[in-house]
């Protein structure tokens, strides 16, 4: 998916903002202690932050060590779980293609939600090079063939694992209703362009959902006090 880069624009931080289409979208913000904004460490290892409204609920949750898994990976992402709840008495559609994570400390780049489905076959793609590369690498190094099967055979695995996290996991579009009033899966995005360098100690992001004539916007950071750690519960 392609990403744009943007400067931290004041319009942003104001009640609303105008789109390219040249329609007014409301933007309603996470902020913290403010009545509807909520935040919390979970023994599982994620941080959640939940915002209310009157006729809708949005919780996020990202794994406190979710920057330093994204870059291990074959396709370096970054994976964030979504949870909606409406509760009002007309609908609201949710379309993941639209959903951004703004990359604030490293140039206010930002990165639309990947498709699953291109997401996969990319994946494949990567798989495939680096299997073919380490069988060549295993030829000239005979000595190192164990290493280079090892290697091989750690990105089938992972391969498996991505692509049926892509099949079933990740949110898909929905529109809320009182009849259908929930939504949760996961929107992942990549981690990694000429404008994203080194993670910092303290990274800054802001996750915006756009949601029929609105935009649900939540800053954060990772980790959200400077040495922060969960200590996960097995």
């Amino acid at each position: 998916m392609k990403s744009f880069h943007l400067a931290l624009l004041p319009a942003l931080c104001a009640s609303a903002v105008i789109t390219m289409a040249g329609t007014q979208e409301s933007i309603v913000r996470w902020e913290e202690g403010k009545p509807g904004s909520t935040f919390s460490r979970g023994e599982d290892g994620k941080y959640r932050y939940g915002l209310r409204t009157d006729d809708l609920g949005v919780t996020m949750a990202v794994d406190s060590q979710e920057l330093q898994k994204s870059r291990k990976r074959m396709g370096p992402f970054v994976g964030i779980f979504l949870e909606f709840s409406y509760q009002g008495s007309d609908s609201v559609s949710v379309l993941p293609g639209r959903i951004t994570l703004e990359f604030a400390s490293h140039a206010h780049v930002v990165h639309q939600a990947l498709d699953p489905q291109t997401f996969s076959e990319h994946y494949q793609d990567l798989a495939d090079a680096a299997a073919k590369y380490n069988q060549r690498e295993s030829e000239k190094h005979r000595d190192k063939k164990d290493f280079y099967n090892k290697r091989i055979e750690a990105n089938e695995k992972e391969l498996v694992e991505i692509q049926e996290f892509l099949g079933s996991r990740c949110l898909k579009p929905a529109k809320l209703s009182p009849a259908a009033p929930q939504n949760t899966g996961w929107v992942l995005f990549r981690s990694t362009d000429k404008w994203i360098g080194r993670w910092k100690d303290q990274e800054q992001l802001v996750l915006r959902i756009p949601l029929d004539g609105r935009v649900i916007e939540i800053p954060f950071q990772l980790p959200p006090t400077a040495g922060d750690l969960i200590l996960r519960k097995r």
